[in-house]
């Protein structure tokens, strides 16, 4: 009695639905990520109230971590070192995988200004959580590169005599300051927008969590 096999596409595709929207390993290194900025940018806002970069703006201590200035340092720090070797597994992980390719290209401004529209009329589809839409790819991309200029100016503020060259990339020590003031405030901005968008579609939640 001869077997019938299913088409080689539709097992593929059934595996494709039965694999995990997001691995393990991605989602432990998010929520490592997510802790980490969180630590830093409390803690920041904390370090930055003790000598404001910009005189006109001072961040409420009742939002800041570290509760004075050497315990705001040593959250900062403890962050940083999360941050980045937590950061750089992510990184090669997602560029190994081939994930970091197949989820965030091909991108084109065409692509963003269609998905915004559609965002901004609310008839962008979240049907397919495995996909990312244009304005997400954008805004993750934006934000890991914002990531590594929130630690190169860090650096260069911290080890400014020992990165000469890092420190005048950046204009100077106290260019370096308002880059990295500018940096969390983006990060800030980021966090607020992805809650909200986590608020509208729970589903993203849930598969961040759990994976599917």
């Amino acid at each position: 009695m001869e077997t019938i096999k299913a088409p080689v596409s539709s097992a593929h595709e059934r595996s494709r639905r039965d694999a995990p929207i997001h691995p393990l390993w991605l989602r432990v290194t998010h929520w490592l990520n997510a802790l980490a900025a969180l630590i830093m940018m409390l803690s920041g806002w904390r370090i930055y109230d003790a000598s404001p970069v910009f005189r006109q703006i001072v961040i409420p201590p009742s939002i800041t971590l570290g509760g004075w200035l050497g315990g705001a340092l040593q959250w900062h720090f403890a962050a940083m070192w999360l941050l980045v070797f937590n950061g750089i597994v992510y990184v090669v992980l997602n560029v190994a995988s081939g994930r970091f390719f197949a989820k965030f290209f091909p991108l084109s401004p065409r692509a963003v200004l269609r998905d915004l529209a559609a965002a901004l009329s609310g008839k962008l589809s979240h049907a397919d959580l495995r996909q990312y839409n244009a304005v997400q790819k954008l805004a993750y991309l934006a934000v890991i590169v914002d990531l590594f200029v929130i630690v190169l100016s860090g650096l260069a503020i911290w080890k400014s005599v020992q990165f000469p060259l890092l420190r005048e990339l950046m204009g100077g020590y106290d260019n370096a300051r308002i880059v990295h003031f500018c940096a969390m405030a983006f990060m800030a901005a980021f966090v607020v927008v992805h809650v909200a968008m986590v608020a509208l579609v729970p589903r993203s939640l849930l598969t961040m969590l759990r994976g599917r």
